[in-house]
């Protein structure tokens, strides 16, 4: 199969040195320079042939030229950094208008209409021909992913096209948490929060040395796949709750995270039901508990919920919050009274 190639370019050190680019080290920057590991993240989104892309964070324009060398039919970019536009439009006009360049923040963008309609599928069918890749900024990466996940779950964004597929690159710590089995020490709210809606695979790290400039991390790159069925039926929010309060006091027993979703008063009778509805052995590690183990922690809590409406909008944290700030306020009065 032969494939589109791009007419001959600047290269990307002297697109850098044309346009006086710098990585900016408030926004996480990190320019990848190696064509060929741009190209090898290219391959591992699979075959795009004719697919439409979004790419995030181009930034000089490495994996952009990859995507386009790919034989993709349409290519997205955005980018919220104003300086890499004028590389970008050398790329666009060298692919004949391939590349719609976008100046904005993926993290409010709406890729919902970014595509054209034809390219929709039923959720149950294979994935649509749309693929969303990128070399995310290290201060992004956890939020955007969190963004998607529940966009995953709730089927809109770039998923109202059907089980639109990601491959982006992550702080190697942060993909093997992304992909760590149970028991694993590396297992973390991430893990449930990805694997519970997505096939996740690490597919394989890059050293930061490749970069410039060089990380302090070495980077994984990390492929998506939504799931026709999430393995916990219940909404995102009710979920990402229950998890986030489990590994809350992720190195004590998991009783004692699982208490924090219930008021003081009604907390021991509440965890002990959750448990024993859930057959969940208390005195297991929060990295312990399987997906099997938090699919019946999330069905529990949302039966109590069910039978207490004022159960979910319930936090610890803030009740925490009011307790510090009535003692702070009792003190001054105190205070007061003795000056």
């Amino acid at each position: 199969m032969t494939l589109y190639r791009l007419p001959p370019l600047p290269t990307i050190r002297d697109i850098i040195k044309l346009y006086n680019l710098r990585a900016e080290k408030q926004l996480s920057q990190n320019f990848l320079l190696d064509l060929k590991l741009t190209d090898k993240i290219v391959r591992k989104a699979g075959n795009l042939k004719n697919a439409y892309v979004c790419e995030v964070g181009p930034g000089p324009g490495g994996i952009t030229r990859a995507i386009l060398n790919s034989g993709a039919e349409d290519l997205l970019v955005v980018e919220k950094d104003t300086r890499f536009i004028p590389g970008l439009k050398m790329l666009n006009e060298a692919s004949m208008g391939k590349v719609c360049i976008v100046q904005g923040d993926i993290l409010t963008y709406r890729m919902d209409k970014a595509f054209p309609n034809h390219l929709r599928k039923a959720w149950e069918e294979d994935p649509p021909n749309v693929h969303i890749i990128g070399n995310l900024p290290f201060n992004v990466s956890t939020p955007l992913i969190i963004k998607w996940l529940e966009e995953i779950s709730n089927r809109t964004g770039p998923f109202t096209y059907g089980r639109t597929q990601m491959t982006l690159t992550f702080q190697h710590e942060v993909a093997e948490r992304m992909t760590a089995a149970t028991g694993s020490k590396q297992r973390t709210r991430l893990s449930i929060m990805t694997q519970y809606l997505c096939q996740v695979k690490h597919c394989f790290s890059i050293p930061g040395r490749a970069f410039v400039p060089k990380p302090e991390v070495d980077v994984g790159v990390v492929h998506f796949t939504p799931l026709i069925q999430p393995k916990i039926d219940q909404p995102f929010k009710l979920v990402e709750k229950v998890v986030q309060n489990v590994f809350h006091l992720r190195r004590k027993y998991c009783y004692r995270g699982l208490s924090l979703l219930f008021p003081e008063e009604q907390r021991t009778k509440l965890t002990e039901q959750i448990l024993t509805l859930a057959n969940v052995e208390p005195t297991l590690r929060p990295s312990e508990l399987s997906m099997k183990h938090f699919q019946g922690l999330c069905n529990a809590y949302r039966g109590l919920c069910d039978q207490d409406l004022n159960l979910f909008s319930y936090n610890f944290r803030e009740e925490l919050r009011q307790k510090r700030t009535k003692s702070q306020d009792t003190q001054d009065s105190e205070e007061g009274e003795i000056l």
